[in-house]
């Protein structure tokens, strides 16, 4: 495929996957903050749960909510699903062109596993698929009708998940797929249980049948599970700009941390939205709060980072040449690597001036992250990482 096309279907999609994304979420937050804001009061319809009075762009709306149905349907009825459909189809069509196409730059990382390309690929598919699965019979066992041990079990099993993608995938790769299975689950709930149990409902109210309320319930249940995924799996989702996230060794441990911090951001706004007040929201933003200043602890510390004594420091010239050797692959006005066709970034490291003035991009991306080179094709040893941090930090002697 030519690198300027990728380029541009990886633009198109991009920029599909956030408009379908922005959909998506912002139905999912607005029926979430509707459901937890409805109020019972006298005079409301038989069978009517709760209203909510809201006022928005100069005008008034009220809304019912039934728990089951109506006693009848109206003549138009709007559906929530496309967004959601969309969204994961964009996402797909994103993790095909960049990780699956150009494996060996993005997904494999023969430091960690040495796969072959289909290996990568079949491995990243079925691993969708199984996290679907997996989660649905947890949710389907007795397990899942307790809330407690349900949010256990699902927080257990994405922290499996993540720690197996980061012993089999490059770490950009394991993050990345880390958010896929989440986002595969939040779009297979509504593809699998929402919104058929609520194609169930309407067939029933047609046919004049009573609805079966556990199909409501269960829809709820997997409503709120989507609500509270979606903040860890945005920042999943973004994480490949950001190295110290998934460069870490132990970068499994900042998915739990992300998976916590998110839940209770997001679990503070539901609380507020339901009418908690005093105790029962004041505790969850700081603690999401605390749970930040650990993530960033735990992200810049690596205990196995290579140590080099002062004296140590090594010659400008020295620098160069890892630089050249390891880098410049890519970085150079003429990359000999097939990906590219211009230096990425228009980043280039032909001579010690484009690398001095580009020293602190070389120093997060390849020493304190170690996000570069791309899937270590170059092989670009811990040591020679740490020597060339060492001279950066060193004010770049000559």
């Amino acid at each position: 495929m030519d690198i300027l096309f990728q380029d541009w279907i990886n633009l198109i999609l991009r920029w599909a996957h956030l408009i379908t994304g922005i959909a998506w979420i912002g139905s999912s937050f607005y029926f979430v903050w509707l459901d937890l804001s409805l109020r019972k009061r006298p005079g409301m319809d038989e069978g009517v749960y709760g209203e909510a009075w809201m006022v928005h762009g100069g005008g008034f709306y009220h809304v019912n909510k039934w728990m089951v149905a109506p006693s009848s349907m109206p003549p138009d009825l709007h559906w929530f699903k496309y967004e959601a459909y969309f969204t994961w189809m964009t996402g797909f069509a994103l993790l095909v062109t960049m990780y699956y196409w150009s494996a060996e730059s993005y997904l494999i990382d023969p430091s960690v596993l040495a796969l072959t390309k289909m290996d990568a690929i079949l491995i990243g598919l079925g691993s969708l698929f199984a996290g679907w699965v997996i989660y649905d019979i947890i949710c389907k066992s007795a397990i899942g009708k307790r809330t407690d041990t349900l949010a256990v079990a699902l927080f257990v099993l994405i922290m499996v998940a993540a720690y197996l993608f980061t012993h089999v995938f490059s770490g950009r790769g394991a993050f990345i797929h880390v958010g896929a299975m989440i986002g595969t689950i939040m779009a297979a709930n509504v593809f699998r249980i929402i919104i058929p149990n609520q194609k169930k409902v309407v067939a029933s109210l047609m046919a004049g049948e009573k609805p079966d309320p556990k199909l409501g319930l269960q829809a709820k249940q997997r409503s709120t599970h989507n609500n509270y995924l979606t903040l860890p799996v945005l920042l999943m989702m973004i994480s490949n700009h950001y190295s110290m996230l998934f460069s870490h060794d132990q970068s499994w441990v900042i998915v739990g941390l992300i998976l916590i911090i998110g839940g209770l951001v997001r679990h503070f706004f539901n609380t507020r939205n339901a009418g908690g007040t005093g105790k029962a929201i004041v505790w969850q933003l700081p603690a999401a709060g605390v749970g930040m200043a650990i993530l960033a602890m735990f992200a810049s510390y690596d205990p196995n980072a290579v140590k080099l004594a002062d004296e140590d420091v090594i010659s400008a010239d020295h620098a160069l040449a890892i630089v050249q050797t390891r880098c410049t692959q890519c970085h150079s006005a003429n990359p000999r690597d097939e990906g590219f066709d211009e230096a990425p970034a228009g980043v280039m490291f032909d001579d010690l001036a484009q690398v001095e003035a580009n020293a602190q991009r070389i120093l997060a991306q390849a020493v304190i992250g170690r996000a570069m080179p791309l899937g270590n094709l170059t092989e670009m040893t811990d040591e020679e990482r740490a020597q060339i941090g060492q001279w950066i930090r060193a004010g770049m002697p000559e």
